[in-house]
C-alpha cells in the first residue's frame, strides 16, 4: 500500500514539475524583441484546454535552464526508484546521498540568478502604479513588457528552488530510512552471551577463523610464483620489520629522554616545549607500526581476510599510542617537576595512567576482533558472546577511572577554603564528578544490557565512552597547552591560567569538540553535513530571509563602523576638541554624541549592505515595541533623560552637586546613569531621569566662586565692635577669600548661651570650602585668645530632689549632696553636652 501511494505521488509531483517547465518555458524564448513588439499569446494553461503532452512539447522545444538539467533528471529518477524498491543497502544509500548533496549545494548557489535584475524590474514595475481602466496604452504596453521580461528572467532561478525542494526532499527520506536501519540495528537481541553454548560455538568460530587465515598463507606459500617473491622481497621485509619493530621497542624512551633534558634545561614554556617533544611518542611508534604492516604485506602471502585485519591495523594501534600519551600529559609530571594537566592526588596518579593506557589497548583489540569476525563469518550469537566479553573488559577500567575520579574530587574538596576562593577550580570539580557518575551508569548498563543479549547497544555504550575520555583528556591536554602558550608569550605566570586568552581558547576547543564527540557517539557525517547546509540556508523571519553570509556581512561591517567610531571619539578627545575654547562637560557631551551617532549609523549601513529587509518585520517590531514601551519605560525614561543631560547640559563631568540628599562630584555620565563619587570616596549611581525631573543643586556650574558661612559665639559681656573688627580682619586676611563683593561680619542675635556672629565670605574656589572654614576658626581661637574673648560653652546645674531615694547613702549625707549653694559646675573638659545653663 505504501508503495502504490509513493508512486502516484510521484507521478503527481512529475505532472506539477513539467506543467511548470511549459508555464516558464514560454518566457525562455530567443526572439524576445520580436515578443515584445509583436501581440503576446496566452500562456499555456491546462485550465484553458492544452493538454499534458502539449505542455511537454511546448516545454521541449525551449532551450534548457541549466545544460545539467539532463543529468540532475536522471540522477533523481534513478534515486527515486532505488527509494521505492526499498532493498538498497546502507552503503549505496550514502552514496546516493552524497550525489544528491552535492545537487542540492549547487542548486542553492543558483537560486540567486538575476537577483539583481530582477530587483530592478519589480522597482521599475511597482512605479508604473496599478493598472486602471483609464491608462495609457504606453504605460499598459510597458508593464506588460516589464512583467514578461521579470518572468523570463526569474524562470532559472524558479527551476533552481524546485531542483533543490526536490533534492532536499530525497536527502530527507535517505536520512529517515538510514535512522530507522540503525535504531533496528541497536534494538536486535541475540542469545545472551552468558549461557555456556554460546561459548563454545563462539570459540569454535574463534579457531575456524584462525584456520582460515592460516589456510590463506599456506596456499600462497605452496604457490611458486609467490613463494619466489616472497624470498626476493626479504631483504626489504626484514629491514622493515627491524626498524619497526625498533620504533615499536625504544621510540617512546628516547622521546622522554630527550623530553627530561629540554624541560630541565629550559626555564620558561617547559609545558610547551614537553608537549612539542612528546609528539614523538606518537609519531616514532605509529611508524614503527606502519613499517611492520609494509613488511608483512610486502611478503604477498596474506590472503584476503588477513589484508582485511591489516590494513586496520594502524588504526586499531593508534588508540592505545595515544591513549598511553596522552594519559602521561594528564597524570605524570615530568622530571623537571612540571605540573601534569590534572590535578589529582599523587597517589592516583599511576594507576590513572595505567588504566587510561589499558582502555586503548581494549579498543584497538575490539576494532581488530571486529575486522576479524567480520571477515571470517561469524554468527550473530558468537558475535554476541565475543563482543560481551569485549565490552566487560572495557566496563572494569571504565568503573575504576570512574572510582579514581570521584576520590579525588572528594579529596580535594575538603581541602578548607579552597574552592570558595577558586569558582573556576570548584566547576572542575563539579563536573569531575559528574563525569565519574555517567561512567559508573554507562557501565552499569552497559553490562546489564549485554547480558541480556543486546550486545550492540552494548558496544555502542561502552566504545564511545572510552573513547570520549581520550577526547576530554586531549581536549584538558590542549587547553593547559594554551595556558603554557600565553605563559611564554606574555611572561605572565601568576594567574595564566584564568586569563582571559586561555579561558577563550579554551571554549573555542569545547566548541570544536562537539562534532568530534558527535562522531564518537554514532552521528554519521552526512548528519553534521547536513546541520551545515542548514545552517548555510539561514533562517526566515516572515518574508526576511537571514542567511549566514547576510549575518557574516552585518558583523563585518558593523564592527568596521564600531571602530571608525571610537577612533573618531578617540581624535576628538585627544586632538581637536582640547584645541578648541569648549570647556569639558561640552567636550564630554559632543564625544557621546559622536559615539551614539556612529553606532546608529554603523548599523544602518551593516543592514543595508547585507541586504536584509526589515520590512516584513515591521508589524512583529511595532507590536514589541508596544510591549517593551510598558516594561522598560523606566529604561527609556533614562535613556532620553541622558541624551538630555548630554545636550543641555546642566550638569557635567567634575561639577560639584547634591541630589536626592547626595552630595559630591560627578564623574561619569552614561546613557543610563550618573556616577557621583561622594567626599567619602564611594560612589554612587543616579538614575539620569532623578537628575531631570529633580531638583539638583549643582555648586560649581559655570564658575568655582561660592559662599562660605562661619558661624562664632562669643561670652555675653563682651565688646561685640572688636568681635565685628577681628572677625572681618580674618575673613579679608584670608587667600582664597575675593576682595569684591567684600566679605560681612554678621551680628546675627542673641543666643541662649552666647552672642552669635557669622562670617560670610565669598570664595575664589568653592571646592576649598571646608578647608577655608578650618583654617578661619584656626585663626578665630587664636585671635579670641590674644584679645582675652572668651568663646561659651553651655552648662548645666544638678539638683537631686528625693537624695534619700539613693541606695546605701546616709540621708543627711544625701541632703548635704543635693544642696543646690554646694554644687560644682560641671567640667568644662566633658564639653557642649547641656541645653541649658549659665554661659561660663
Amino acid at each position: 500500500m505504501t508503495a502504490v501511494l509513493r508512486l502516484l505521488l510521484a507521478a503527481w509531483l512529475l505532472g506539477i514539475a513539467s506543467v511548470a517547465t511549459a508555464q516558464v518555458g514560454s518566457l525562455l524564448s530567443p526572439d524576445s524583441g520580436a515578443e515584445e513588439s509583436a501581440p503576446t499569446e496566452e500562456p499555456a494553461d491546462p485550465a484553458a484546454g492544452q493538454s499534458l503532452e502539449n505542455l511537454r512539447a511546448a516545454a521541449d522545444d525551449l532551450p534548457l535552464a541549466f545544460d545539467d538539467l539532463p543529468e540532475w533528471e536522471e540522477t533523481a529518477n534513478r534515486v527515486e526508484t532505488a527509494l521505492e524498491a526499498g532493498r538498497v543497502s546502507t552503503a549505496t544509500l550514502d552514496d546516493l546521498r552524497a550525489q544528491l548533496s552535492v545537487w542540492r549545494d549547487r542548486f542553492l548557489s543558483r537560486q540567486g540568478i538575476n537577483a539583481e535584475r530582477i530587483e530592478t524590474l519589480r522597482e521599475q514595475i511597482t512605479a508604473l502604479g496599478e493598472p486602471s481602466e483609464q491608462e495609457d496604452p504606453r504605460v499598459t504596453a510597458r508593464r506588460e513588457a516589464l512583467i514578461e521580461r521579470r518572468e523570463r528572467l526569474s524562470a532559472p532561478g524558479d527551476l533552481a528552488a524546485e531542483a533543490h525542494a526536490r533534492a532536499d526532499g530525497l536527502i530527507s527520506e535517505i536520512d529517515a530510512i538510514i535512522r530507522d536501519r540503525q535504531a533496528a540495528q541497536l534494538t536486535k537481541r541475540v542469545q545472551t552471551p552468558l549461557l555456556p553454548a554460546g561459548w563454545v560455538r563462539a570459540f569454535t568460530d574463534v579457531v575456524d577463523g584462525y584456520r582460515a587465515i592460516r589456510n590463506e598463507i599456506s596456499a600462497n606459500w605452496s604457490n611458486p610464483v609467490r613463494r619466489e617473491a616472497a624470498i626476493g622481497a626479504l631483504p626489504v621485509v626484514l629491514l622493515s620489520l627491524s626498524v619497526g619493530l625498533l620504533l615499536l621497542a625504544r621510540g617512546q624512551r628516547w622521546t622522554e629522554r630527550l623530553e627530561g633534558r629540554v624541560t630541565t634545561r629550559s626555564k620558561r614554556g617547559r609545558g610547551v616545549w614537553r608537549f612539542v617533544i612528546s609528539l614523538g611518542k606518537v609519531v616514532l611508534p605509529m611508524l614503527g607500526v606502519m613499517l611492520v604492516v609494509f613488511g608483512v604485506m610486502a611478503l604477498g602471502l596474506v590472503g584476503r581476510r588477513g589484508l582485511d585485519i591489516l590494513q586496520d591495523l594502524p588504526l586499531a594501534a593508534l588508540i592505545p599510542i595515544v591513549g598511553h600519551w596522552i594519559s602521561r600529559l594528564l597524570f605524570l609530571p615530568t622530571v623537571a617537576g612540571t605540573d601534569p594537566a590534572l590535578d589529582i592526588p599523587e597517589e592516583y596518579r599511576g594507576k590513572a595512567t595505567r588504566l587510561m593506557t589499558l582502555l586503548g589497548y581494549v579498543v584497538g583489540a575490539t576494532l581488530l576482533v571486529t575486522d576479524f569476525m567480520e571477515a571470517t563469518g561469524f554468527d550473530a550469537d558468537s558475535r554476541g558472546v565475543v563482543t560481551f566479553v569485549l565490552g566487560v573488559l572495557l566496563v572494569v577500567p571504565l568503573l575504576r577511572v570512574a572510582a579514581i575520579l570521584r576520590k579525588s574530587a572528594v579529596e580535594d574538596e575538603e581541602e578548607p577554603g579552597e574552592a570558595d576562593q577558586n569558582p573556576a577550580r570548584s566547576f572542575r570539580f563539579v563536573m569531575r564528578r559528574l563525569l565519574a557518575r555517567v561512567l559508573l551508569v554507562m557501565g552499569v548498563v552497559g553490562l546489564a544490557v549485554g547480558a541480556l543479549g543486546y550486545v550492540a547497544a552494548l558496544e555502542l555504550i561502552v566504545v564511545p565512552a572510552a573513547i570520549t575520555l581520550y577526547v576530554l583528556g586531549l581536549l584538558i591536554v590542549l587547553q593547559r597547552l594554551s595556558v603554557d602558550l600565553y605563559t611564554l608569550l606574555s611572561g605572565i605566570d601568576d594567574g595564566a591560567q584564568d586569563a582571559l586568552i586561555p579561558v577563550l581558547i579554551g571554549f573555542a576547543l569545547a566548541v570544536a569538540s562537539l562534532p568530534v564527540l558527535a562522531l564518537v557517539w554514532g552521528a554519521r557525517q552526512t548528519d553534521l553535513t547536513e546541520i551545515w547546509t542548514r545552517f548555510q540556508e539561514g533562517f526566515s523571519l516572515g518574508e526576511t530571509h537571514i542567511s549566514p553570509t547576510d549575518f557574516l556581512t552585518f558583523a563585518v561591517v558593523f564592527v568596521l563602523g564600531y571602530t571608525v567610531t571610537r577612533l573618531l571619539q578617540g581624535a576628538l578627545r585627544s586632538s581637536i576638541l582640547p584645541r578648541t575654547r569648549i570647556d569639558i562637560g561640552g567636550q564630554n557631551a559632543i564625544i557621546a554624541g559622536v559615539g551614539y551617532l556612529g553606532i546608529f549609523l554603523a548599523a544602518v549601513i551593516a543592514i543595508t549592505t547585507a541586504g536584509i529587509d526589515l520590512s516584513g518585520l515591521a508589524i512583529v517590531a511595532g507590536a514589541l515595541s508596544v510591549g517593551i514601551g510598558f516594561g522598560l519605560q523606566n529604561i527609556v525614561s533614562n535613556f532620553v533623560s541622558g541624551i538630555i543631560l548630554l545636550i543641555e547640559r546642566p550638569i557635567s563631568e567634575g561639577d560639584w552637586i547634591e541630589v536626592g540628599g547626595q552630595m559630591g562630584y560627578v564623574r561619569d555620565i552614561s546613557v543610563r546613569s550618573t556616577r557621583i563619587e561622594t567626599f567619602d570616596r564611594t560612589d554612587v549611581i543616579i538614575p539620569n531621569a532623578d537628575l531631570v525631573s529633580g531638583q539638583v543643586t549643582n555648586w560649581t556650574r559655570g564658575n568655582s566662586v561660592g559662599r562660605v558661612i562661619v558661624p562664632v559665639g562669643v561670652a555675653y559681656g563682651t565688646d561685640t565692635a572688636e568681635v565685628e573688627r577681628i572677625l572681618m580682619e580674618v575673613a579679608e586676611g584670608h587667600p582664597l577669600v575675593l576682595a569684591n563683593p567684600a566679605p560681612a561680619v554678621i551680628f546675627q542675635g542673641f543666643g541662649a548661651d552666647s552672642l552669635d556672629f557669622e562670617i560670610r565670605a565669598i570664595l575664589r574656589d568653592v571646592n576649598w570650602v571646608l578647608s577655608v572654614k578650618s583654617e578661619m576658626n584656626h585663626e578665630i581661637a587664636k585671635r579670641f585668645a590674644e584679645a582675652g574673648i572668651e568663646i561659651p560653652f553651655a552648662q548645666r546645674d544638678i539638683w537631686l530632689r528625693n537624695p534619700e531615694a539613693l541606695r546605701g547613702r546616709d540621708p543627711a549625707s544625701a541632703e548635704l549632696e543635693a544642696d543646690p549653694q554646694d554644687t560644682e559646675p560641671a567640667d568644662p573638659a566633658d564639653g557642649p553636652d547641656t541645653d541649658s545653663g549659665e554661659a561660663g
